[in-house]
């Protein structure tokens, strides 16, 4: 009697296996409840604060996860260049706000051809000759294209300095008929200095008031235009500047954090931990859903194990956290202790792993749950990553588009 072979998904993961049992290691797993839980809570924090979520996608460039924020209630998907808007398109995300300026020929064309096809698109401008630019552009192709424009602050990175350059701006757009003015943009995460949350509200006050004196002067090409800002340190900061000013009804305010989603060990964790102490009104807080499964390679000296993970593998702006240890082919309820475990170097493809004396059981082959910083460093190291359930069973392929 022959027998079927196993069906296997395009990525060569066999769905519904366990990822302590024939998965090929290091592998960057998403955990399917603290995702589900991140989406919802982020989703529910917008709508509470009268705003529209819409999720930066360059964290993850992974559409099925894009999906996941547009079924919660996402207003749509913020990216960073033309190439991952194209990206998500594709893979039917609609309305795309591409925080940045399109600049370039080539850039142009993509984005041209998905207006074309249906997107609705906004992207932000910062100089006179990049409207000019623009304005050339999408005249010769027939098109309309939405744009923000984007305040900066002195230091900072990209967007207009002062008022004058604002509102000469929003002349020179008024000026070109292939172009529409439809709201302000900003990024809070340049602004620094000895108390950040003081100079952010500030911040993000000027924005609304520059927005409401453009209303006020008819320079808006819509109703209801775009007021945005908000990475994923400083949300609420925003949200509350937002809904205390006169916004709601008159312009369509637009919150972009990312890296919520997955949310992490590191960087965010520590910037969630402030969100809370600034709002202890709010409800429980994210959960860490992005983890890097390995393997312990070596066990060369008394006191080391090198396991089989690298830069290639995970983000190292803030070197990995050893979260918890199984035995392969074990049970995801059978957790072995990672007490004083410390990753102290990382290379291409090893981990350096300080282990504590009484640390007597590590065995070559253990498999080592990792966290680590800022997520939109680990994802872009894979071409797909593994959900999974709280047995550890994978649930499905996460295909990224990077």
């Amino acid at each position: 009697m022959q027998t079927m072979p196993l069906v296997m998904d395009k990525g060569g993961v066999e769905l519904g296996s366990n990822l302590l049992s024939g998965v090929s290691l290091p592998a960057a797993v998403v955990h399917e409840g603290p995702l589900a839980h991140n989406v919802a809570w982020m989703q529910r924090f917008a709508e509470a604060h009268g705003a529209h979520l819409a999720p930066h996608g360059k964290t993850t460039m992974t559409p099925a996860l894009f999906q996941r924020q547009l079924q919660a209630g996402a207003w749509g998907i913020t990216l960073a260049t033309a190439p991952q808007c194209r990206a998500a398109f594709t893979n039917g995300v609609t309305r795309i706000l591409m925080a940045n300026q399109l600049v370039g020929q080539a850039n142009m064309a993509i984005i041209a051809g998905l207006i074309e096809q249906g997107a609705t698109f906004y992207c932000v401008v910062d100089s006179q000759e990049n409207v000019r630019q623009l304005g050339r552009f999408f005249a010769e192709r027939g098109l309309n294209l939405a744009l923000l424009i984007e305040v900066g602050v002195t230091g900072g990175r990209c967007g207009c300095r002062n008022k004058q350059q604002i509102l000469s701006l929003a002349e020179a757009i008024a000026d070109e008929p292939a172009l529409s003015l439809v709201g302000l943009e900003g990024y809070e995460g340049v602004v620094h200095g000895d108390n950040p949350e003081a100079g952010i509200r500030a911040y993000a006050q000027y924005l609304v008031d520059v927005a409401v004196e453009l209303e006020a002067a008819g320079r808006f090409a819509e109703g209801n235009p775009i007021v945005t800002a908000s990475g994923s340190a400083w949300y609420d900061v925003i949200a509350e500047v937002f809904e205390g000013a006169p916004l709601q009804g008159r312009f369509t305010p637009v919150l972009r954090p990312g890296c919520y989603v997955v949310h992490d060990h590191g960087l965010y964790r520590e910037a969630q931990s402030a969100v809370l102490d600034r709002r202890p009104d709010l409800q429980q807080g994210l959960e860490p859903a992005l983890e890097v499964f390995a393997q312990v390679q070596s066990l060369p000296e008394p006191g080391l194990a090198i396991v089989a993970l690298g830069k290639r593998d995970i983000g190292h702006d803030q070197l990995p956290i050893a979260l918890r240890r199984f035995r392969e082919a074990g049970s995801a309820s059978q957790q072995l202790p990672v007490v004083g475990w410390e990753v102290t170097k990382i290379m291409d493809q090893h981990a350096f792993v300080h282990l504590p004396e009484e640390a007597q059981d590590v065995e070559v082959g253990d498999i080592v749950a990792f966290g680590a910083s800022h997520p939109c460093l680990t994802f872009d190291k894979w071409r797909q990553l593994l959900l999974v359930d709280d047995q550890l069973n994978i649930k499905e392929r996460l295909a990224t588009y990077f």
